[in-house]
């Protein structure tokens, strides 16, 4: 797997690194604190009774290098205050750079006006973190990684498929074919193959702007008693993944997995795909759910030691 590009800040420079876990993210923010080896920050958090949210960090981090640990899956609102409220709260209480590490970044797929009037809301988002106090974020397999580089505030992007590759190699499916989804299809795909090394290829998506319908392209693929492992970043409702794991099952293969790198589990997307013929769903802890049987702590861990 190719190493991730440059973080937004050299953790080895200036003071210490602190990893504070959000409420969404605590887990993922203690593997990551316990592979680095540093001091992971404990944040107090409570409801109140009308919804709001309450934020407050148990030790003092100023002229800290503060990484901060939230991913902002549903309820996307709510996350996404939580990290606000503790990246300007880092900003206010003195530390020297702070990272928001995103793993699952909200509102990531609306990254342009498709129709008239509509709100740019990944800009909106960046926006945001930059004026909270943000001076880097990390995320993992966003939907345009390209746009993000024309956000106010650095971005690194990182990739989790060749996690999850190597989990299904690791657990007796290497030479599976590998066949990802949508536009990034193809440079997903053959990361996959490298590492499962049983060839690849990926089918084309496309979404009704306006009913969010989507349709895959019907295409052939040599995998007639083949193992298939099939790729994608995001799984909302399954449709879509449901269709193309009905397609390739068509196509007479053996056994087929599916990995994904954000399963949000919205409605019975699970019990649609695994009846479609799928024999597991695969996840990473970019969004920790039942599924969650790959950490993504090491990618980010290795990241922040750039």
């Amino acid at each position: 797997m190719e190493l991730p590009p440059p973080a937004p800040f050299n953790a080895s420079e200036g003071s210490g690194l602190i990893i504070v876990p959000g409420p969404s993210s605590t887990g993922l923010g203690q593997k990551i604190g316990e592979l680095l080896k540093v001091r992971v920050l404990s944040v107090e958090f409570k409801r109140f009774a009308d919804g709001e949210s309450y934020i407050r960090f148990e030790d003092e981090v100023k002229n800290e290098n503060v990484v901060i640990i939230q991913t902002t899956a549903p309820p996307q609102n709510e996350n996404l205050i939580q990290l606000l409220l503790m990246i300007d709260n880092a900003r206010d209480m003195g530390a020297r750079n702070i990272t928001a590490v995103v793993p699952y970044l909200a509102y990531s797929r609306q990254d342009s006006r498709f129709r008239p009037g509509e709100a740019f809301s990944i800009r909106t988002i960046m926006t945001l973190l930059k004026t909270c106090g943000a001076t880097g974020v990390i995320t993992v397999n966003s939907h345009n990684p390209a746009l993000l580089k024309t956000m106010p505030v650095p971005v690194t992007d990182l990739s989790a498929f060749g996690l999850l590759a190597e989990y299904f190699r690791d657990n007796g499916l290497e030479g599976a074919f590998s066949v990802s989804l949508g536009k990034k299809g193809e440079d997903v795909a053959a990361e996959a193959g490298r590492i499962l090394k049983g060839g690849y290829d990926y089918v084309s998506t496309q979404r009704d702007r306006v009913s969010g319908e989507v349709t895959i392209e019907r295409k052939k693929f040599p995998v007639n008693q083949k193992d298939v492992v099939l790729f994608d970043d995001v799984m909302s409702s399954g449709r879509s993944m449901a269709k193309a794991v009905a397609w390739i099952k068509e196509q007479g293969a053996r056994r087929i997995y599916v990995a994904c790198v954000h399963v949000l589990l919205i409605g019975d997307g699970q019990e649609l795909v695994l009846k479609s013929g799928a024999e597991e769903i695969v996840a990473t802890d970019t969004i920790p759910t039942k599924l969650s049987k790959v950490t993504i702590a090491p990618l980010i861990a290795r990241q922040l030691q750039m």
